[in-house]
């Protein structure tokens, strides 16, 4: 259904199929591992029902910003994109976007998102514009710093705060442990991303995790992915989440070990997958937490 919409779009106008592409809006996978975890802290914060009206908002506005992070990231990225053989077709890279469409396209995107926002709080309000900010910032941070990925985290991290104020007003420190658990765990499942283009990106100078760690790449993975679950663990217990939860936790070392398995021989397009697979570890966290709720 969801590929059949973007042939639909496709055919409203000959251009549609390379903003959909900019947009990322043909590879999901972006909008579920930014969706998880900011879904975990909704239903948290609403004890399990969480208002339709956030629902809503923080659905439409996870796919919204995802786009736009991808806008802004291929314009940055757009004179490397070329030379890297996973990129080198990107609208932005291969000509069929100009700069200034892409830079329109990202502000139009922007402006929506803060329209939903201003359905909310003011205190959540005032916390997208550290949302926009990040997301801004990130994909220039691979030409300074081997830690973009840390970047990255706290972007897709951002909406554990948000969904909080904007569903109790409120932000309890224990909201935190959640953020600093999906900062973990994305920087390891983006070091799997990057390790994949980590040849190229040697080649032209762009920093990355996978190029900082080394030959202990894997371990180190699998070293945050473990500290991302006993932050879970450590928040489950301020929000006094029982069993379902636990084995949602469960399910998701036992995807962990299974990259960690896969990637052994750290060939690029398997390491892909490995950050592919990272999409049902956090919808087996949510289905716990889903599930912990409905049976109280």
């Amino acid at each position: 259904m969801y590929q059949h919409l973007l042939k639909s779009l496709n055919r409203l106008h000959p251009r549609s199929w390379d903003f959909i592409q900019l947009m990322r809006m043909d590879k999901p996978i972006g909008i579920y591992l930014l969706l998880w975890p900011t879904l975990w802290a909704l239903w948290i914060a609403g004890e399990g029902r969480p208002s339709v009206k956030n629902l809503v908002i923080f659905l439409l506005g996870t796919v919204l910003m995802r786009a736009a992070g991808c806008v802004i990231n291929d314009y940055a990225d757009r004179n490397f994109d070329g030379h890297v053989a996973r990129t080198r077709e990107r609208p932005l890279a291969s000509g069929r976007v100009s700069a200034k469409e892409a830079l329109v396209l990202f502000a139009v995107l922007l402006l929506v998102s803060f329209g939903l926002v201003l359905l909310t709080n003011a205190t959540t309000i005032w916390l997208s514009f550290g949302g926009v900010a990040l997301a801004a910032c990130y994909p220039f941070m691979k030409r300074y710093t081997f830690y973009p990925q840390v970047v990255l985290g706290m972007a897709f991290s951002w909406g554990i705060p948000m969904a909080f104020t904007a569903e109790t007003g409120e932000l309890p420190m224990a909201a935190w442990l959640l953020y600093i658990a999906n900062l973990l765990w994305t920087v390891g499942y983006d070091t799997y991303y990057a390790m994949a283009d980590r040849e190229d990106d040697l080649k032209i100078g762009v920093k990355s995790t996978a190029i900082l760690f080394g030959d202990a790449d894997r371990l180190i993975i699998l070293s945050l992915q473990g500290l991302a679950l006993l932050c879970l663990l450590l928040a489950g217990s301020r929000f006094e989440l029982g069993l379902c939860f636990h084995l949602g936790l469960l399910a998701a070392a036992l995807c962990f070990a299974w990259e960690f398995w896969l990637t052994r021989a750290r060939e690029p397009l398997v390491c892909f997958q490995a950050f592919l697979h990272n999409h049902w570890a956090g919808l087996a966290i949510f289905l716990g937490l889903v599930l912990d709720y409905a049976l109280r």
